[in-house]
């Protein structure tokens, strides 16, 4: 069964099929599938897993479906990363799916992947394709979600879907944002230009690079020197994962040709001054520890969000010592 990922985005309790895959080159849209359907099931226990632990052990989905939990509760999986290779384990357990539920989520599957055509045909399986944003899209959700926010006119409208190179990942980036310094949900034109102006983020931009890179010396001097603003946190944490998911999206892409290749390929382009700290950073980062860390950023996310009393200053310092120190591990 195919459903149209707009129609899920307007109401995802349409998406009734208890074994979900959502596919396609729109990481964004995906990762904002992944976090309502866990917001909406704090009641259940979540479980992600990547495709390379499930095929390690054939048998270990089933167990993991079968295992009753000690008060009854629901189990929602989330199997990350998967292509055909899951294929033949997925269709032997999906009957053993009961009341649990699997969402699956991939990178692009052609017309003629086993898994996608399983998902599409079958009445009792849900397929959702993500496809890119285009400039009406992006657009649709600049206007959805600054509706309450005065002084958005066409020129903001254009100025954020611009800002934005039609990256849905980093247009909510932006407009967390702005929702976050326009408290007063009025939007000045020479306030937000400002705020959008990349250049006033250069000394964090800094620590961010060097953590990344995992310069032990060079993250501590900016740790002691860099003004990290109050309320500013969620912003910091968007940065860090625009940072990391692009590196996710060239190492992918580098499979079939060279970093450079890819560094040259990728969408929205990287500016030319900013390709070898790409490419330093590229050298100690696999696609296991870019998971591993985005799994580690989207956990404090929820912490900053829902803990008010939470240092998130520090908490955001702390996380920056573990990248760099992932990145030499």
């Amino acid at each position: 069964m195919i459903y149209k990922s707009y129609l899920i985005e307007q109401n995802l309790e349409s998406l009734t099929e208890k074994v979900v895959l959502f596919y396609g080159e729109n990481f964004g849209l995906k990762h904002e599938f992944k976090k309502k359907i866990k917001n909406r099931s704090l009641e259940n226990e979540t479980f992600d897993f990547y495709q390379e632990e499930i095929i390690k052990d054939e048998s270990f989905l089933i167990r993991e479906i079968k295992n009753i939990s000690l008060f009854q509760k629901k189990k929602i999986f989330f199997l990350e990363n998967v292509n055909d290779k899951i294929f033949n384990i997925l269709e032997q357990n999906i009957r053993h799916v009961g009341d649990n539920q699997i969402y699956l989520f991939a990178d692009i599957l052609d017309k003629k992947s086993k898994l996608r055509n399983l998902f599409e045909k079958q009445q009792n399986l849900a397929c959702v394709p993500c496809y890119a944003d285009n400039e009406i899209s992006i657009k649709k959700i600049i206007q959805n979600k600054l509706k309450d926010f005065e002084g958005v006119s066409p020129y903001i409208i254009n100025l954020i879907c611009d800002n934005s190179n039609l990256d849905r990942t980093k247009l909510n980036n932006e407009l967390e944002k702005i929702i976050i310094c326009f408290e007063n949900k009025k939007i000045i034109k020479e306030d937000l230009e400002a705020l959008l102006d990349a250049r006033t983020n250069d000394d964090f931009n800094l620590l961010k690079d060097e953590a990344i890179i995992g310069n032990r010396k060079k993250t501590n001097e900016y740790l002691s020197d860099t003004i990290i603003e109050p309320d500013k946190d969620i912003y910091y944490l968007s940065l860090i994962n625009q940072r990391l998911t692009k590196l996710y999206q060239i190492k992918k892409q580098a499979k079939s040709g060279g970093l450079e290749q890819a560094i040259s390929n990728i969408k929205p382009p990287i500016f030319w001054k900013d390709k070898p700290i790409y490419l330093k950073q590229l050298e100690k980062w696999s696609l296991e520890k870019i998971r591993k860390v985005l799994n580690n950023t989207y956990e404090i996310e929820i912490q900053i969000k829902s803990n008010s009393l939470i240092n998130k200053n520090l908490l955001l310092k702390k996380l920056l010592l573990d990248i760099c120190s992932t990145a030499n591990s």
